[in-house]
């Protein structure tokens, strides 16, 4: 890479709606502080929009419809996409990135599914890739996974990645609405879009929970291993039970590590798409011989209230990290909007633009441990479950033989009579997925059961 001591940082900016023209503003606003941050100039050599009469507050002079042209262009040293979505931008930064032009990206969706092809490209060339801003907005979290944690060894990553569905389920907490009240409410503010089923149905949470998996545990995690759930069958009781249980409900994003056990006194549960074989110990064996995998999931979940989640209200975000020896770290903040978005941004482009005057390089993708993510049948979590029960003598032992029958623990049961039924509450200790399934399918079939009301996984407590 040739030197650019004195020389300007040049750079294309493919997108110019909120988070572009923030990108812009501050580039702008803070260019000294910045040349003296990266030791050189950088300037904004072009800006790649669909409707150039459209942006009225940037330099007629820098738009272009041509993006293919500007990322092409010996003008460009540093490429920064956000346009989101696949196409065009995968093919526009694997062109940057062949041609030796770093690249910063806010595009969860691509690298979600695309990051390999991404690193394979940047490492090729020796250019830069960098996406913090791709999760969590302004929230310093993927260069701490990335750079700062690179020594110790991450258990468990479990957050609020997506602050639409955070501000929906606060509200249904804070005023005892439903969904779908508090959803037009949402829209109606401005937090949540005309169309929210990326946010509400969780792929938004999904694409990021692949991002952190893959940095949090060296191993490449695309957003189809992710075991994905939205929020749309959430309803006021559920919300009103947790209360009753010192809990709130959020739409988490989890990754963990997974042991796989040995092989002795093992039955096998589930259904043939979903299979998992449980020990008495609660271990799993795995086909392909790993020792340990990783689980990567989206679902709402009841947490305790005196969980560090449970008090991020409204559009914020938080993250929770659990590491070997760095112990337990929040990250919480503003996770989306022009301006944060921008800010995330804006570091990373200082980073590779230091890096380019320096002839330095940042940090290439870590993919050794190549840990297979497990099914979710496999994966060992809490159920919460409300049942409408017949009110007569027997009917808890008949629910209890089920949970006995599939090897499943309950930790608490609450029950309330009614004057021709009854309302059954159980919380079970850990178990494989599969296994609490299977449970909830047989515990529905039963006579004395009117109704399974609701199931909902429990997470952030001792089990």
């Amino acid at each position: 890479m040739a030197s650019h001591e004195g020389k300007p940082i040049r750079v294309a900016l493919l997108g110019c709606g909120t988070v572009g023209t923030e990108v812009v503003r501050l580039l702008t606003d803070q260019a000294a502080d910045l040349t003296a941050r990266v030791g050189a100039p950088v300037e904004v050599t072009g800006i790649a929009v669909r409707r150039p009469n459209k942006h009225r507050d940037v330099p007629a002079e820098l738009l272009t419809t041509d993006a293919a042209a500007l990322v092409a262009s010996d003008d460009v040293d540093v490429v920064v996409e956000v346009i989101g979505g696949i196409e065009p931008a995968r093919t526009l930064l694997l062109a940057a990135l062949r041609a030796g032009k770093s690249v910063v990206t806010a595009n969860k969706a691509l690298l979600a599914e695309h990051s390999a092809e991404l690193f394979e490209a940047s490492d090729a060339s020796g250019a830069d890739l960098y996406f913090e801003a791709a999760v969590a907005g302004a929230i310093p979290l993927l260069r701490p996974l990335r750079e700062s944690l690179a020594g110790d060894r991450i258990t468990r990553v479990m957050g609020i990645v997506n602050g639409t569905t955070n501000f929906i389920l606060s509200g249904m907490d804070s005023t005892g609405a439903g969904y779908a009240e508090t959803l037009e409410e949402a829209t109606r503010l401005g937090y949540a879009e005309a169309d929210p089923t990326a946010d509400v149905d969780g792929f938004d949470a999904a694409s990021k929970a692949a991002i952190l998996a893959s940095l949090a545990f060296h191993s490449r995690v695309t957003a189809a291993d992710v075991h994905r759930e939205g929020i749309a069958s959430v309803s006021a009781a559920d919300i009103a039970a947790a209360k009753a249980l010192g809990r709130t409900v959020k739409l988490l994003a989890i990754c963990e590590r997974v042991p796989v056990g040995g092989a002795e006194n093992q039955t096998t549960v589930g259904g043939a798409e979903d299979q998992a074989t449980v020990g008495g110990n609660g271990g799993r064996t795995s086909a392909d011989g790993a020792t340990e995998g990783i689980s990567v999931r989206v679902h709402p979940a009841m947490i305790p209230t005196s969980h560090p989640l449970a008090s991020v209200h409204g559009a914020f975000n938080a993250v929770f990290v659990e590491a070997d020896a760095a112990g337990e770290m929040m990250f919480y903040g503003q996770g989306a909007g022009g301006a944060p978005t921008a800010s995330a941004v804006l570091g990373d482009l200082v980073a590779v633009a230091r890096n380019r005057v320096h002839q330095g390089r940042g940090p290439r993708e870590s993919a050794y441990a190549a840990l297979p993510v497990r099914p979710m049948g496999q994966t060992p979590t809490r159920y919460h479950i409300s049942l409408d029960v017949a009110d007569r003598a027997g009917v808890l032992s008949q629910v209890a033989a089920v949970f006995a029958e599939h090897d499943v623990s309950i930790a608490a049961v609450r029950q309330e009579g009614r004057v021709d039924d009854a309302s059954l509450v159980i919380v079970t200790h850990a178990a494989t997925d599969a296994a609490l399934r299977s449970t909830v399918d047989k515990i529905g079939g039963l006579p004395v059961v009117r109704e399974v009301v609701s199931v909902m996984r429990v997470e952030g407590e001792e089990t």
